[in-house]
């Protein structure tokens, strides 16, 4: 389902919320267009995070680790990579009206990212936006085998100890599905929304919304105490993502 076309210039921050809240979101119909369109999808691919499917491979491949996993460390690369067209994607929907929104709303605490690295190479990650105790998957990307899969599981591990309960993943895939996804009719997601926005947007109407959970509680796990002079968390290992996982998989 679709809503009238606003023009780029209007894709204001406190829009954005609001409309999330509502559980709407933009498009492009391509990379260059100026203006976006509203969805609201009959059908909603969401992602329990006590029914992330970790399978062996992947567990491997977290525990291994192949890859460095960072969070909120390279958010314009990231979405800046999604916008990007690839072979098996010649044209995305993210045009500059939301990239650049999306990187306020990274400036303000709603929007965050998840980096996957090889080497010094950004290999992968994903973004989206926090509302209450709700986060909204809008892109991930992969640029190496396995990158798009370990970002959206340390995604998981991050939410759940975090304090979110719901993880909105918009559109189904094969992908997502293989992860444990799962679709609900538009009434079911509203109401799943609901309870997982909370107090978080009694103050869109004044610009004053709030996340109730908490995006970084997964870098303090292994934080030093105060008496310790090394206060610098270390990104969190895929070992401890997979264990995270592990225990309610």
């Amino acid at each position: 389902m679709t809503r009238p076309t606003p023009r780029a210039s209007e894709l204001d921050p406190d829009l954005v919320l609001r409309a999330y809240a509502m559980g709407v979101f933009p498009m492009a119909e391509h990379r260059d267009e100026a203006s976006v369109f509203w969805v609201e999808p009959r059908q909603r691919a969401i992602l329990p995070l006590d029914g992330f499917h970790l399978s062996r491979s992947l567990r491997r491949t977290l525990v291994r680790g192949r890859f460095r996993i960072t969070a909120d460390a390279a958010f314009d690369q990231v979405i800046a990579l999604c916008a990007q067209s690839a072979p098996d994607r010649p044209d995305t929907w993210i045009n500059a009206a939301i990239e650049t929104v999306f990187i306020e709303l990274h400036r303000r605490g709603f929007a965050h990212s998840v980096e996957v690295w090889e080497g010094e190479r950004l290999a992968g990650g994903l973004y989206g936006l926090a509302l209450g105790r709700a986060f909204f998957g809008e892109s991930m990307v992969s640029r190496a085998r396995d990158a798009s899969k370990v970002a959206i599981a340390a995604l998981a591990a991050r939410l759940k100890v975090g304090g979110f309960t719901l993880l909105d993943c918009q559109f189904m895939t094969d992908h997502l599905a293989s992860l444990g996804a799962v679709e609900v009719p538009r009434d079911r997601y509203l109401s799943l929304l609901s309870a997982s926005l909370g107090d978080g947007v009694a103050g869109l109407a004044t610009g004053a919304a709030g996340v109730d959970a908490d995006f970084g509680a997964l870098d303090r796990l292994g934080e030093a105490s105060p008496d310790d002079s090394e206060t610098t968390c270390p990104p969190v290992s895929g070992k401890v993502i997979a264990q995270l996982l592990t225990q309610t998989s």
